[in-house]
């Protein structure tokens, strides 16, 4: 690792310092293996590359993870191609509406394309390909962007949106990290709030930490569904007519927890959901050469 050419260090899930290259010791004025490194000093030298490590589960436990998910993806892609299939099979009979079955064909092969994306992203995520906070990234513009490419589908869906942001936010996602959060916390709104609706898009700071919170008056979530909103293909009854891959909260929170921070969700049917992200407050950057710990 000494020897390598490029600035990099390797971190634990702690940011503790597992191995580093000679550059980037340089680079970061001298660190050693077992300190600790933090955000701020990293986003202060833009040219290190930082790989977080994370360690492995137990043999078995991690086979029948896996052969869960596999099974959890093979009987979530049945249904559009079942559905599929049934259509094909209609727009061959006499005297069928060929455009009409051709256009439901398209929104279920759109349907499969969106499952297989983002099962392919969490596996990004899963196996440290996707490095999600490396500095940190000012929220507001992201949040407004988002916003602005959903306007559209918001109006169909009748759900009015709203950004709340005070101060200048600053929360430790890479800005492709931020947007992926953003988009999937909006677009389980747009889904499942109902007509007639609002959501609010809610940045704050505290001592406490940074908040990124959604939240929205609409249909809300049953006592019973609550707890297992961020599991991986989980859909309670009201949604399972939607065309929701399952996954979108379960990639918030991968995220979210990656970065350091923490999710949660409140609600009551007819009372709305609330998602709130909180990220770990801000720590002063060390000068360089200072002693990490």
């Amino acid at each position: 690792m000494k020897s390598c050419d490029e600035p990099l260090v390797v971190l634990d899930s702690d940011r503790r310092v597992v191995a580093v290259s000679d550059r980037a010791a340089r680079a970061l004025g001298g660190i050693e293996a077992g300190g600790r490194l933090d955000e701020e000093r990293v986003a202060a030298h833009p040219e290190v590359v930082v790989l977080f490590l994370e360690s492995a589960p137990e043999l078995p436990a991690y086979q029948e993870l896996r052969a869960g998910f596999t099974a959890a993806v093979s009987h979530e892609l049945r249904t559009p191609l079942a559905r599929l299939f049934a259509l094909l099979e209609s727009a061959a009979l006499p005297g069928a509406d060929v455009g009409g079955l051709m256009e439901k064909a398209t929104q279920e092969v759109e349907q499969a394309r969106e499952l297989i994306d983002d099962v392919l992203f969490l596996g990004e995520l899963e196996t440290g390909r996707e490095v999600v906070a490396l500095g940190r990234t000012r929220a507001q513009p992201i949040v407004e962007e988002v916003v602005a490419s959903l306007a559209e589908r918001a109006n169909h869906a009748q759900v009015e949106l709203e950004v709340r942001a005070s101060g200048d936010v600053q929360l430790p996602l890479r800005p492709r990290m931020l947007r992926v959060v953003v988009e999937n916390l909006l677009a389980n709104a747009l889904r499942y709030a109902g007509p007639e609706t609002r959501c609010v898009v809610e940045l704050s700071d505290s001592p406490e930490g940074a908040f990124l919170t959604v939240s929205d008056d609409g249909r809300g979530v049953g006592t019973a569904d609550l707890p297992r909103l961020f599991e991986r293909f989980y859909r309670g009854d009201q949604a399972r007519t939607s065309r929701g891959t399952g996954l979108g909260l379960a990639i918030v929170k991968h995220v979210v927890t990656a970065a350091g921070g923490e999710v949660d969700a409140t609600s009551a049917p007819r009372e709305g959901l609330t998602i709130r992200a909180r990220f770990p407050p801000t720590r002063p950057v060390p000068e360089v050469g200072a002693p990490l710990t």
